[in-house]
């Protein structure tokens, strides 16, 4: 017996459920990969928004703040040179600040989002926005020193950095270039800017001091250590305009200006006309180009990006759409072939169950009953074609004509064997009865009383030989010959039936009730009780009685009761036995037990009840009721003296019946 695992409960139990089970799990999994495909490009389209508004709303604000600041730090450190050129400046710059205080304000509740330190950096950028009055007062003073205005303005301008640099961490789009690199060449052009300014306010008073040397060798510096290295790592889209830049002409005469004051040193000298001549125009369309390159490298590329275009989507955009008509082609095909293949099971299964419990069974109870069945008709065979499910569907048709021929021809058999027992029992019930007339007329010519025991003992074997010849022609079907057209005692139907076995002296038969039994029920009555009595007789030491007893039964009926002192029955036996009484179907094949048939051919003819059960001593004891229907009360005028009360031998009583009824 195979033991339940827990796992049983999470198996599907019905067909429909299992199959629904085998096609989901690739589907989920599908559908996983799917999901997973669509929130990568659902966050690669988030990020790019999001970079797009930070670069609308913080990175281009500032990038054009910075960029303002430093064409005012020139002219500022200029002004006294050139006025027009310092106003224009400060009209730029104070429209930059204008927009990157908008674009503060507007994006200041997610600033700690793209960075912890960003609210702060963006706090003290927008101070240094607000404060460009102040200054702008203190650089345009009398008392001022160019030193400290550029030192001021620088420090402005590295606050600006400083917020370009907490933004660098954020994801940018696949249309920049890397934010890093960006922030490099911003660097370098800021110190481009600072060579200008430091020659500018150099330029203005005559001469370049020794800090403004050192600060102007320090941005040469760093411009050609970030420029170069910094347009080797943008992408090849952006690079091009760098490097049209590097190879101009005004990017050489800078460079060649920026030997030439780096080797002359602090002075006049390295301001005067002849070393800065074309130093303004060429640096002017420097600072130009790398504002333009830069801008198109970084702001102005992330502007353009395309949320749901081809740079952002990719590949991923590629397998969403690829998995979503994955997951639909899917759904579909495991909708139409799981449907289509629990259609045929079900199909299959309601053919076969149609079979089992009603094609079958009918057609078997045709059989039964001596009829014909066309197999051809009940079960028509099919080719063997189609997949395995119609294959299946051809071999419980070839099951169902095999068990229809094998029944056909157990029906054929037992018609034939029936045949059989019809033939011999007729046969032998002539032999018989002439063998009982016989044996009649010599016990009333035989005067010796051992002579007349043996031949009272031969007419018992006899009596019993035509009784189981009556039971060959009950199996059959066929009613046997005996029988009486009046109404006969029930106590004499019990001797009769005592009568019929070799141990008649070993049966009690008890007060019995005074009603008559049918005519035409007698005879089955008879061979019913005789063949209790005998069987009760044989599985009963030889030692014992059989009881029998009969009663009037309140609700209608007569009760005979057959009880022997037997080793008794199990359950199961006793179960089995009461089967058999009962069963509609008689198996003529069945060799044991046959009396039980018999028994079970004469209740149903005569619709009496039998049933064995356990007696209170042991044994078996069979219980028949008959019906009030075969009763009648009038008793014939030869009964109507006193019968015995108490115990009476059926041995007594077998000699007076000895010609009654043959």
């Amino acid at each position: 017996m195979r033991v339940p695992r827990p796992t049983d409960r999470l198996r599907p139990r019905s067909v429909r459920a299992k199959i629904i089970s085998l096609l989901l799990l690739p589907i989920v999994s599908l559908m996983a990969l799917w999901g997973f495909a669509a929130v990568t490009t659902a966050s690669s389209i988030g990020a790019t928004e999001r970079a797009k508004d930070v670069n609308s709303e913080l990175l281009t604000p500032v990038s054009d703040f910075v960029t303002a600041l430093q064409a005012e730090r020139t002219a500022v450190l200029r002004s006294t040179a050139a006025p027009d050129a310092y106003a224009t400046a400060r009209k730029a710059t104070d429209s930059t600040a204008k927009a990157l205080l908008d674009g503060i304000n507007v994006s200041s509740t997610d600033a700690a989002l793209l960075d912890a330190s960003l609210p702060g950096r963006l706090d003290r950028l927008a101070s240094d926005a607000d404060g460009l009055t102040a200054l702008r007062a203190d650089a345009t003073a009398r008392s001022s020193k160019p030193s400290a205005t550029y030192t001021s303005y620088t420090a402005v301008i590295e606050h600006g950095f400083a917020v370009m640099g907490a933004l660098t961490d954020d994801d940018g789009t696949d249309a920049a270039s890397e934010a890093r690199v960006v922030l490099e060449l911003a660097r370098a052009r800021e110190a481009v800017a600072r060579e200008q300014a430091l020659l500018g306010a150099g330029a203005a008073r005559g001469t370049l001091t020794q800090e403004q040397y050192a600060q102007f060798v320090g941005a040469v510096a760093t411009q050609r250590e970030l420029l170069r290295p910094a347009v080797a790592d943008l992408k090849a889209v952006h690079r091009t305009a760098y490097e049209d830049i590097l190879d101009g002409d005004a990017y050489a005469r800078v460079q060649g200006i920026e030997n030439r004051v780096s080797s002359a040193g602090a002075g006049a000298s390295a301001v005067s006309s002849g070393f800065l001549k074309g130093w303004d125009t060429a640096v002017s369309d420097v600072l130009a180009g790398m504002t333009a390159a830069e801008t198109e490298a970084g702001t102005g590329a992330t502007a353009q990006a395309d949320p749901f275009g081809w740079d952002t989507l990719g590949a991923s955009g590629v397998a969403v759409v690829l998995g979503l008509v994955g997951v639909l082609l899917s759904l579909l095909v495991s909708v139409l072939v799981g449907r289509g293949l629990i259609v045929e099971l079900l199909d299959l299964r309601n053919d076969a169950l149609e079979v089992a419990g009603r094609r079958l069974p009918q057609a078997m109870r045709k059989l039964h009953a001596g009829q014909g069945v066309d197999i051809d008709a009940e079960a028509p065979m099919r080719r063997l074609a189609g997949d395995e499910l119609a294959q299946v569907g051809t071999a419980l048709t070839a099951v169902q004509r095999a068990a229809l021929k094998a029944a056909s021809e157990r029906a054929e058999l037992l018609s034939g064997i029936s045949g059989v027992y019809v033939s011999l029992a007729r046969r032998s019930q002539v032999l018989l009865h002439r063998q009982l007339d016989l044996l009649e007329a010599m016990q009333r010519r035989q005067q010796d009383t051992a002579e007349r025991h043996d031949l009272y003992r031969v007419d018992y074997l006899a009596t019993r030989m035509r009784r189981h010849s009556e039971s060959l022609l009950i199996l059959s079907g066929i009613a046997p010959g005996r029988g009486w057209r009046d109404p006969i005692p029930l106590s004499d139907v019990l001797r009769a039936a005592v009568a019929e076995i070799e141990s008649a002296s070993r049966v009690q038969i008890w007060a019995v009730p005074r009603v008559s039994l049918a005519g035409g029920s007698v005879a089955d009555v008879i061979h019913l009780l005789a063949e209790l009595v005998e069987n009760a007789a044989a599985f009963s030491p030889p030692s014992t009685q059989v009881q029998l007893r009969a009663a009037r039964m309140r609700d209608g009926g007569v009760l005979i009761e057959v009880e022997d002192s037997g080793f008794g029955m199990k359950e199961d036996a006793l179960a089995e036995a009461n089967r058999k009484i009962e069963s509609e179907k008689v198996d003529l094949l069945d060799a044991k037990q046959i009396g039980l048939f018999v028994v079970n051919r004469l209740r149903e003819r005569q619709g009496l009840r039998v049933e064995l059960r356990t007696s209170p001593n042991g044994g078996v004891t069979a219980a028949v009721h008959i019906p009030e229907s075969l009763l009648r009360d009038d008793m014939p005028v030869a009964e109507q003296t006193a019968q015995s009360r108490g115990l009476a031998p059926a041995s007594a009583l077998i000699p007076q019946q000895r010609g009654e009824g043959r």
